[in-house]
This record gives C-alpha cells, structure tokens and sequence, in this order.
C-alpha cells in the first residue's frame, strides 16, 4: 500500500524511530516527576533505587537524542 502511494517504509520507520527519540525524554521527565510526588501518588511514590534508576534512564536518553542531533 505505501508503495503505490510513492513513500519508502524503511524511511518511514525511521523516521518515527527519530521522533520517538525525541519525544521520549520529555516524556520520561513528566512521568518521573509524577511519580515522585507524594501529593500525586500518595504512598505509591517511586522508591529512592527506582527513582535514581529513572533519572539515570532519562539522562541516558537526553544524550542519546543530543548525540543524535549533534552527529547529523
């Protein structure tokens, strides 16, 4: 179907590849500081190990995604 409409699926897949690069770390921010606020979550609030594993993952993608713009 994407052939006879003249668009290429690996371009396309990685393109949204990219976008979803992108999006993730804004993301990732929004659900860390949900989940580490009492007023919010009450007594679910993230763990102090889980908390710093977040953080730790949305370091990783905010490098991640800045190497991406930087090497193109």
């Amino acid at each position: 179907m994407l052939n006879y409409a003249g668009l290429n699926a690996i371009k396309l897949l990685f393109t949204t590849a990219v976008i979803n690069g992108v999006l993730a770390p804004p993301l990732i921010l929004i659900v860390l500081l949900l989940t580490g606020d009492r007023a919010v979550m009450g007594d679910a609030v993230n763990s102090r190990p889980l908390a710093c594993l977040g953080w730790l993952t949305f370091a990783v993608m905010v490098v991640a995604a800045l190497g991406l713009f930087v090497a193109s």
